[in-house]
């Protein structure tokens, strides 16, 4: 999948990767993708609730080698 941005937050733990999803969220476009690079398993729930909670569509969740992978369509 094409994103239009990407926010590296590997490494950081919660609420810091929810953190540097929201300032990324507000410095694209309605329409775009936002990836965001993830190690702690806690964003996986977090990213689901942020994206219920805002309105924002998540198109995808994978992970590999230890790499959480979001894909995020800004819709609000």
């Amino acid at each position: 999948m094409n994103s239009d941005k990407i926010v590296d937050c590997k490494g950081l733990f919660c609420p810091m990767p929810v953190v540097g999803l929201n300032k990324a969220i507000k410095e694209i476009e309605m329409g775009q993708i936002l990836e965001v690079l993830a190690t702690d398993p806690a964003s996986v729930p977090d990213f689901r609730a942020w994206t219920m909670r805002t309105g924002n569509e998540l198109l995808e969740s994978k992970e590999e080698k230890g790499v959480y992978k979001f894909f995020i369509r800004k819709t609000k």
